[in-house]
């Protein structure tokens, strides 16, 4: 089904949680026709709650398991369990519930940061940003389609190295590496934690795209959800400026499909890597 994309205020402002107490905060869910959440605003909502008991700490990682899905015309209530708090590395556990129903299961773990030994692996050497076209000028012969989806505002502006799933259908060897720059349509605060969470809402709206190249198919085309979903961040990334997504799909059996993204800021640095599995089911049957 396809559905207007949120503008990236909006996005931003779902992201500042309602703090009810120490531990409970109330999350606004962003709409759509099919009233779904979304597995990567809900991830990102869970960061942005476990990163409000944990001040004076970053997040290094959080892992994210969607066990049902939600009503986003509803709220959806946050429940942070600290689990531990170390001289270094603090763990806190995430609960999200609608309707006493539990949606989300996640682990995030966060750090001091300090001087340590530094190594990553390259960034590969490809096209940079400002030498692809924007998306919506690379999908432009599809402009007509599904009430001009391809086309429309995102909050985010994508510019595609390699074939996105739209062109990818007419590919005669599908690939199973996707690599892509992001960046915001808008501007952003200056906040590490914003921007990481950000990051995991866009990372959530974006890595399934590997999977959909190898089935043929796009995002509007086949029924898919998120099943799992883990980041690592390496560094701060700032969102405002263009970050690589190298994406690859690993794998796909029995229904699911596997990806994996590697990030980099255009100095080369590694920002982060994230890990997504989704269930595309028995043909397009859902979960």
């Amino acid at each position: 089904m396809s559905y207007p994309w949120p503008i990236l205020a909006d996005v931003i402002d779902t992201l500042n949680v309602a703090r009810v107490d120490e531990h409970h905060f109330v999350a606004t869910q962003l709409d759509n026709p099919s009233h779904h959440i979304v597995g990567g605003h809900i991830a990102a909502q869970s960061l942005m709650a476990a990163s409000l008991t944990a001040p004076g700490r970053t997040a290094h990682s959080v892992h994210v398991y969607y066990v049902r899905a939600g009503d986003a015309r509803k709220p959806v209530d946050l429940h942070v369990d600290v689990a531990r708090d170390g001289g270094t590395l603090s763990t806190r556990k995430i609960t999200a519930r609608q309707d006493g129903q539990i949606l989300l299961e996640a682990l995030a773990s966060f750090n001091v940061p300090f001087d340590s030994l530094d190594y990553q692996q390259p960034m590969p050497d490809i096209a940079g940003p400002d030498s692809l076209a924007p998306m919506h000028e690379q999908l432009a012969a599809y402009a007509d389609e599904l009430d001009g989806h391809w086309v429309a505002p995102r909050p985010f502006e994508l510019r595609y190295v390699d074939p996105p799933p739209r062109l990818a259908i007419d590919l005669r060897e599908p690939s199973p590496r996707l690599r892509m720059w992001w960046r915001a349509n808008g501007s952003v605060p200056d906040d590490e934690v914003l921007h990481s969470c950000l990051l995991t809402y866009l990372s959530g709206t974006t890595m399934v795209e590997p999977a959909l190249v190898m089935r043929r198919a796009t995002p509007v085309s086949t029924f898919n959800a998120l099943i799992d979903h883990a980041l690592w961040f390496h560094r701060p990334v700032d969102l405002t400026d263009w970050v690589l997504s190298d994406q690859m799909s690993t794998s796909g059996v029995a229904g699911r499909g596997l990806t994996t993204s590697t990030m980099y800021n255009r100095k080369g640095q590694m920002v982060c890597v994230a890990t997504q599995e989704l269930y595309f089911g028995r043909s397009s049957a859902p979960a």
